[in-house]
């Protein structure tokens, strides 16, 4: 599915074989959290979320790294019914906030976020968050 996602939007994916290993490693961790959505055949849908201390609140803080649901499973609830799971299982784990970076331009996505109480606001303020992006390279060994 994700390479579906990233197919989907024209940006680079790895290879399938290099996601299953990452996933795999991903998924072992206790700061990472996955949720599943099923269609009793196969997978129609994922959260991927990661979880990050802050001297802010007593538990962690999850960003959502990937919501994705299969294009032709979309406007079904499949994304509503991940997300409620996904708040679920945060709640649980103690996390207080939930981040997630969207496309300006990805109208849907934002309308979705912003129907489920997300905000591109600092609470109280008036002014959007920006999030900024640097990529590191390797250094040559």
């Amino acid at each position: 599915m994700l390479r579906d996602f990233n197919a989907e939007f024209d940006t680079p994916c790895p290879t399938i074989d290099v996601l299953a290993e990452r996933f795999e490693r991903l998924l072992r961790r206790d700061d990472v959290v996955v949720c599943i959505a099923d269609s009793g055949e196969h997978p129609v849908g994922f959260a991927f979320l990661t979880l990050r201390p802050s001297p802010y609140y007593a538990g962690p803080i999850a960003m959502l790294e990937e919501l994705y649901v299969c294009s032709e499973r979309r406007g079904q609830g499949i994304g509503t019914a991940i997300m409620d799971l996904v708040e679920a299982a945060l709640s649980e784990a103690h996390v207080t906030e939930i981040q997630i970076n969207v496309d300006e331009v990805d109208v849907d996505a934002r309308r979705f976020y912003e129907r489920r109480g997300f905000s591109h606001h600092e609470s109280g303020q008036d002014y959007r968050m920006f999030c900024y992006i640097k990529e590191l390279t390797r250094s040559p060994s």
